[in-house]
């Protein structure tokens, strides 16, 4: 091996390093949870960050939303079928999950693709 060929291994390398970290990064960046209440946006958080949100409504409604590890999860409501509180956890692109009695919607927008078209239950 000569001395131009162990450059250019270099500049390579370096550059392979480089694009992995820009893609990792634009992979993170953007996914974000919206929360609305009675059609009114409440609050858009970051779905990288770990973080418990109350959401409360003018009535004494009241949800609590869970941000960890990258997903979203409505752990607690006091509506009376709690069909927010029992929805899976999301993380993908445009999922919601919604408690009608309290007129909460949490969507993730900006999220990675799920790769389906569609899904029935």
């Amino acid at each position: 091996m000569k001395k131009n060929d162990l450059i250019l291994i270099g500049i390579l390398l370096a550059l392979g390093i480089i694009m992995l970290v820009i893609i990792n990064a634009a992979k993170s960046e953007g996914s974000r949870v919206l929360i609305t209440v009675d059609g009114r946006e409440e609050a858009i958080l970051e779905l990288d960050e770990d973080i418990v949100y109350v959401i409360e409504g003018d009535n004494g409604e009241r949800n609590v939303l869970e941000i960890k590890d990258g997903h979203a999860d409505m752990t607690e409501a006091n509506c009376p079928d709690k069909l927010c509180v029992k929805h899976r956890d999301i993380h993908y692109d445009n999922e919601t999950i919604i408690c009608l009695p309290n007129k909460v919607v949490i969507r993730i927008i900006d999220g990675e693709d799920s790769g389906l078209d569609a899904v029935v239950y």
